[in-house]
């Protein structure tokens, strides 16, 4: 029997979304019953099979990652959304959740227009090794090294921006 962990509970094979830890992976194994919710759903691609990851709650709601697409859902909704977590050696997270000295690869560049296409010219794409080298004392901006240079962001802008970060056992 293979046991994981889901928040404080442990010993759990299934769980729901809404106990879910954040930026690990997970398989979804059961959607909502109610017909409608079920149709929303599906439509949006969040089907029994799909893999998704828990970016974060923020009060009522979650964000989650499906086919490289944020989705905000209601914690109403996360609850009945059953998953099992899926093994595997990274995580995904925002590049603003990065410490200092940790390296990451970009996965994908959220936002629209303006804000993406100068963040893509700064040289943030896909597959492009970053590594997190200061903080500002306050937090922000970051200070991060890639392509052999040093790049400085606001948090608010490294939050759009996805990295698979390795994690040690």
């Amino acid at each position: 029997m293979i046991l994981v962990a889901f928040g404080r509970k442990r010993g759990k094979i299934l769980g729901n979304l809404s106990e879910a830890i954040p930026h690990k992976t997970y398989q979804v194994t059961a959607v909502p019953e109610h017909a409608e919710v079920k149709k929303h759903l599906q439509d949006l691609g969040l089907i029994p099979g799909s893999q998704v990851i828990l970016l974060k709650t923020q009060g009522a709601n979650g964000i989650v990652l499906l086919h490289k697409s944020r989705l905000a859902l209601d914690q109403s909704v996360l609850q009945q959304i059953q998953v099992k977590e899926v093994t595997s050696q990274t995580e995904v997270l925002a590049l603003s959740d990065l410490a200092v000295g940790d390296q990451g690869k970009v996965v994908s560049i959220f936002g629209e227009g303006a804000v993406r296409r100068r963040l893509m010219d700064m040289g943030l794409t896909k597959n492009v090794q970053v590594t997190v080298r200061k903080l500002a004392p306050l937090g922000d901006p970051i200070e991060l090294s890639l392509r052999g240079y040093a790049l400085s962001l606001r948090k608010s802008e490294a939050e759009y921006i996805l990295v698979e970060k390795e994690v040690t056992p």
